[in-house]
C-alpha cells in the first residue's frame, strides 16, 4: 500500500471506488513524475511571499497586480465538505464497530442545557477530567446546533494552538482564500463579521488569551471544553461554565451491555459495580472495560469463530490461551482483578494483533501522537497494518484529537512503564525518515503535510534531544523538508517549531549551511508576523554563515530580506523620530538656552528695542523693575540669536527633537530666572552708605509707611531721577544686549551728558507722587569732550537739575581713557538716548556694575 498516492474512499472504510489521480506537488504542474518544484507564492498582509526550498523563501512588498481579491464566505455545501476532509479518518471496517458510535448515557439533560444557551447567543466552557466524554458530548451539541447561526457550526480544536491560530482556522473554514494570510488588522475585521456556534475541543489556554479570542469574535457563541487543569477564564469573559463529571451505575452497567452485546451475569455486574466506584464513573474506564470482557468472551470461543475478514478479531487466540486448550483444560477465563481494569492498556494491549501492538510503541516512542493509518504499514512492516486503528479505537487506547488520533488519557504511562518505550530513539529515527521521504514526494500536497505535523514534530523533538549518531541529522532533514509545507499550508505554528527543531539540530550536527537557512526562514517569518527586531536578528545571523560559506545566492536572498526589514524599521519609527519645522511666530515664542551670552549676539540689539514692557506690566519697586527687565531682555534676545543661526543654515533645517526642546526650553528659562536673581541681589546688596537715612534706589524700606516714596535719590546713587521721554546714558550698558562699542573699563565714571538732563520726576508714570528730596550734590564733569557728535535724537531740555551720582571708580580712570574710548562711550550712549525714547520711558532699578563685564571690540 502506497500511502503517497490518494487512496480514494479505501482510506475511509470503502471498497470498491476509484482512486484520484495523484495530486500534484504544491507549485508544480499536475501528474505524479513531474519534477521537484517546490515553490509557492502566498500573500501574507502588506508582503508577498515565495516559498522557495533551496535557497530560502524571498519576500518582497507585494505588487498590486497581485493582491488577492476580497475572500468570500463558503456556502453550507462547501462548509460541510471542509469540515469532512479535517475530521479524524474513519477506521476500516463495517459501520457501528467503533466505540465511538454509541448512544450517550445520561447526557440528555446536558445536551438540551448547552442547546438552549447557545440558541440564546451565550458562551459555555465544558469542564470535565480526561474520560467523561467531552469529545462525544461536543459532537452531539454540533449536531443538534446544525441551523443555529447564519455561518453554521465550525469545529476546531485547541490542540497545541494559540489565540492566534484559532482565528486564523477560524477564518479558513469560513472563508474561501486560498494562498492568502491576511495581516492581523484584517484578520480582526473578517472574523467580527462571521456568526456562527464554533465547537472548540482540547482548548489549552485562559485567562487574557481566552478573552482575546473572546473579544475577536463577538458574533460567535463558544461551546469550548477544557480539562480542570487549563487555566481558567477571567471574570469579565461572561462564559457559562458546564462541569461535566462521570455517569451513574445504571448508565455504566447498560453502557457494558451493549458494548457486549449481553446481559451481565452477577459476577460481572458486582465486578462493574466495584469498578464504578474506582472510577467514579468516567465512561472511558467503562470502554475500556467492555474491551475486556470482549477479550475474555474470544478466549472462552472456538479459535476464528468470531473472525469477520476485517482484522478487528484475530483468528489466533494468544499464546497463554492456545496453550490451556492444547491441554484440555476449560477454556473459561477469570474476570480481570480491579487493577487491571484501573489500568488496563498493558493487558489490552497483550491481547492485540502484532501489528497493533507494534503501533502502539511508536505512538509512544513519538510521545503519544498515532500516525496516520496510510503510513502505518510503512512504519510496522506489515501489510494489513492499517486495520490496526480500528483495534485500537474499539479498545479505547486511542481518541480523536483534532484531525488525527493520539494515546487517550493515561495510556502513555501506562504503556510506557509496561515496556512499550524500550528503544523509542530507534523508532523516532524510522518515523523520521519515513516522514522525510513522504513529505518531499511531489505527490503530497501541502494540506495532507500539514494533517501530520504533530507526528513530524514530535519525531524532530525526539531526535533533536537524542545524542545518538546521526540522529540530529535526520532530524535536519526531516525539517528542511516538512517546513515549506507546512508554510505553503498556512500552518505557521508547525512551520516556526519545524524551523526551531531544525536550528538546533544544525547546530548539534555541525551542518553550517542548513542552520543558516532556518535562520534565514525564521526572519522571513519573523518579518510576516511583525516582529521587525527578531527578523532582522536571524536574518543578519543567515548573512554571516552564509558569507563564511560563500553561498552568494543565499546571501543575497537574504540581504533583499534585511533591506525590505530596514525599510519597515524606518517607516515604522518616522512617526516619532520626525520633528516638524517651528513656524516663524512660533519660533519666535520658545525660549532657547543660547551656547554664549545673549548680549553678544548683534541681532539681539533690534529685537530687544521692540520688546519693552508696557506701562501696565511696570512693577511696583525698583528691583522687581529691574529683575524684570533684565529677564525679559535675556528672553527676547536669545530667541533672535538662534533664529539668526538657523536662517543662515537655511530654511528647511529641522530643529532638535521635542525632548531636546523642551530640555533646552527649560534651561534657557533656568539661566534667565538664575541672572534675574543675581542681578537683583546685586543691586539690593550694594556697599554704599546711606545718608541722612533716606532710601536709595538699590534698596527697600522694610517697614509699611505709605507715606515714604518707593524709589528717593540720594547722593552716590549713581543714577538721577529719570522723567517722560528722557533716557538714561547707560540704559545700554544695563540691558542684556549692550552694544559692541560699549566700554568696560569706565561704566560709570563718565556722567549723564548735558543735552541728555532728566525732566521733572512728577512727570515720570512709573514713579509714586511725591515730591522727592533735593539732590545733594552736582554731577562730575566730564573730563574730556568726546570727538563725535551722538547719533541719537535731540535731548529733551532738562527742568531740573540732575542728581550728582558719585564715582564707583577712582577719577584717575576718566582722565586716562583715550579719545577713541570716549567716542565710544558717547555713542552707547547716544544709543541708549535712542532706545529710551523709542519706548516711552525708561525702566529703572538696573544695576550700573553690571556693564562692567561686558567686553566690548577692541576700537
Amino acid at each position: 500500500m502506497d500511502p503517497n498516492t490518494h487512496r480514494g474512499p479505501e482510506e475511509y472504510g470503502e471498497q470498491g471506488g476509484s482512486a484520484d489521480r495523484p495530486a500534484p506537488a504544491f507549485g508544480g504542474a499536475p501528474g505524479g513524475s513531474g519534477g521537484l518544484a517546490r515553490v509557492v507564492r502566498l500573500v501574507s498582509g502588506p508582503y508577498l511571499v515565495t516559498i522557495n526550498p533551496v535557497d530560502g523563501s524571498e519576500i518582497e512588498p507585494c505588487p498590486p497586480g497581485e493582491r488577492p481579491a476580497a475572500p468570500g464566505k463558503l456556502d453550507p455545501q462547501e462548509r460541510a465538505a471542509a469540515a469532512r476532509a479535517a475530521a479524524p479518518p474513519l477506521p476500516p471496517g463495517p459501520p457501528g464497530s467503533s466505540a465511538h458510535d454509541g448512544a450517550l448515557e445520561e447526557r440528555t439533560e446536558d445536551i438540551e442545557r448547552l442547546v438552549r444557551l447557545l440558541s440564546r447567543g451565550r458562551s459555555v466552557r465544558v469542564t470535565g477530567p480526561s474520560g467523561s466524554g467531552r469529545t462525544r458530548l461536543l459532537d452531539a451539541v454540533a449536531t443538534a446546533c446544525g441551523d443555529l447561526a447564519p455561518d453554521g457550526v465550525v469545529r476546531l480544536s485547541g490542540y497545541h494552538r494559540t489565540a492566534t491560530d484559532l482565528l486564523y482556522a477560524l477564518f479558513a473554514a469560513v472563508h474561501q482564500a486560498p494562498q492568502h494570510r491576511p495581516d492581523r488588522p484584517e484578520l480582526l475585521r473578517m472574523v467580527a463579521e462571521i456568526g456562527a456556534i464554533v465547537v472548540l475541543d482540547d482548548l489549552e489556554f485562559g485567562g487574557a488569551a481566552l478573552d482575546e479570542l473572546l473579544d475577536a469574535t463577538p458574533e460567535c457563541a463558544f461551546l469550548i471544553a477544557a480539562t480542570p487543569d487549563v487555566a481558567a477564564p477571567s471574570a469579565g469573559s461572561h462564559l457559562e461554565e458546564v462541569f461535566l463529571g462521570g455517569i451513574g451505575r445504571a448508565g455504566c452497567v447498560r453502557l457494558l451491555e451493549r458494548a457486549v452485546d449481553r446481559p451481565l451475569t452477577d459476577d460481572e455486574a458486582a465486578w462493574a459495580a466495584d469498578l464504578w466506584f474506582e472510577s467514579e464513573g468516567l465512561p472511558l474506564r467503562f470502554v475500556q472495560a467492555a474491551a475486556l470482557l470482549r477479550q475474555r468472551d474470544r478466549s472462552r470461543s472456538q479459535a476464528g469463530a468470531l473472525d469477520d475478514g476485517y482484522g478487528l478479531f484475530p483468528a489466533e487466540p494468544p499464546e497463554a490461551d492456545t496453550t490451556d486448550a492444547a491441554a484440555g483444560e476449560p477454556s473459561e477465563a477469570p474476570l480481570p482483578s480491579l487493577g487491571e481494569a484501573a489500568a488496563p492498556a498493558p493487558l489490552l494491549a497483550s491481547r492485540l494483533t502484532e501489528a497493533a501492538r507494534e503501533t502502539l510503541r511508536f505512538a509512544v516512542a513519538l510521545g503519544g501522537e498515532l500516525p496516520h493509518q496510510a503510513h502505518l504499514p510503512a512504519l510496522t512492516q506489515d501489510t494489513h497494518a492499517d486495520a490496526a486503528l480500528g483495534e485500537l479505537l474499539a479498545c479505547g487506547l486511542i481518541t480523536p484529537v483534532g484531525s488525527h488520533y493520539r494515546l487517550a488519557a493515561t495510556v502513555l504511562d501506562q504503556l510506557t512503564a509496561a515496556g512499550y518505550g524500550e528503544d523509542a530513539a530507534t523508532r523516532a529515527h524510522t518515523a523520521a525518515q519515513h516522514y522525510a521521504w513522504w513529505a518531499g514526494h511531489p505527490s503530497v500536497t501541502p494540506e495532507r503535510a500539514a494533517a501530520e505535523a504533530d507526528a513530524a514534530l514530535a519525531a524532530m523533538g525526539v531526535l533533536t534531544g537524542s545524542r545518538e549518531s546521526g540522529h540530529a541529522s535526520t532530524a535536519v532533514l526531516l525539517a528542511r523538508t516538512a517546513a515549506p509545507a507546512f508554510a505553503a499550508a498556512l500552518h505557521w505554528s508547525a512551520w516556526e517549531r519545524s524551523l526551531r527543531h531544525g536550528q538546533e539540530a544544525a547546530r548539534l550536527a555541525g551542518e553550517v549551511a542548513e542552520e543558516a537557512y532556518f535562520h534565514h526562514e525564521l526572519g522571513v517569518l519573523a518579518l510576516c508576523t511583525g516582529s521587525i527586531d527578531r527578523a532582522r536578528a536571524e536574518l543578519e545571523a543567515s548573512i554571516g554563515l552564509r558569507g563564511v560559506l560563500s553561498d552568494r545566492n543565499g546571501a543575497v536572498a537574504g540581504r533583499r530580506a534585511l533591506a525590505l526589514v530596514t525599510d519597515r524599521s524606518r517607516a515604522a519609527s518616522a512617526p516619532t523620530a520626525a520633528v516638524p519645522q517651528l513656524p516663524a511666530a512660533v519660533a519666535d515664542r520658545q525660549p532657547a538656552a543660547p551656547k554664549t551670552p545673549a548680549a553678544a549676539s548683534p541681532d539681539a540689539v533690534p529685537t530687544a528695542k521692540l520688546r519693552l514692557p508696557g506701562a501696565a506690566e511696570a512693577p511696583a519697586t525698583p528691583a522687581a523693575r529691574g529683575a524684570a527687565q533684565t529677564a525679559d531682555t535675556a528672553a527676547t534676545a536669545a530667541v533672535p540669536a538662534v533664529a539668526g543661526h538657523a536662517a543662515k543654515g537655511g530654511a528647511g533645517r529641522l530643529l532638535g527633537g521635542a525632548r531636546r526642546n523642551m530640555v533646552a526650553a527649560g534651561a534657557g528659562a533656568l539661566l534667565v530666572a538664575v541672572l534675574g536673581t543675581v542681578v537683583t541681589l546685586g543691586m539690593t546688596s550694594g556697599g554704599e552708605d546711606t545718608h541722612d537715612g533716606k532710601v536709595t534706589t538699590e534698596q527697600t524700606t522694610e517697614d509699611d509707611t505709605p507715606e515714604l516714596p518707593a524709589e528717593q535719590p540720594a547722593t552716590g546713587s549713581g543714577r538721577p531721577s529719570t522723567g517722560t521721554g528722557t533716557a538714561k546714558p547707560d540704559t545700554a550698558r544695563h540691558s542684556g544686549a549692550p552694544s559692541p562699542s560699549t566700554s568696560g573699563t569706565a561704566a560709570s565714571d563718565t556722567p549723564s551728558d548735558a543735552g541728555t538732563a532728566p525732566t521733572d520726576p512728577a512727570t515720570d508714570p512709573t514713579r509714586q507722587t511725591g515730591t522727592p528730596p533735593e539732590p545733594t550734590g552736582r554731577p562730575t564733569p566730564p573730563t574730556h569732550t568726546p570727538t563725535d557728535e551722538p547719533t541719537g535724537p535731540t535731548p529733551t531740555t532738562p527742568t531740573d537739575s540732575p542728581t550728582a551720582p558719585t564715582p564707583t571708580g577712582s577719577t584717575g580712570g576718566s582722565a586716562s581713557q583715550s579719545p577713541s574710548q570716549s567716542s565710544a562711550a558717547s555713542s552707547s550712549s547716544s544709543s541708549s538716548s535712542d532706545s529710551g525714547s523709542s519706548g516711552g520711558g525708561t525702566p529703572s532699578g538696573t544695576s550700573g556694575t553690571t556693564s562692567g563685564t561686558q567686553s566690548a571690540p577692541t576700537a
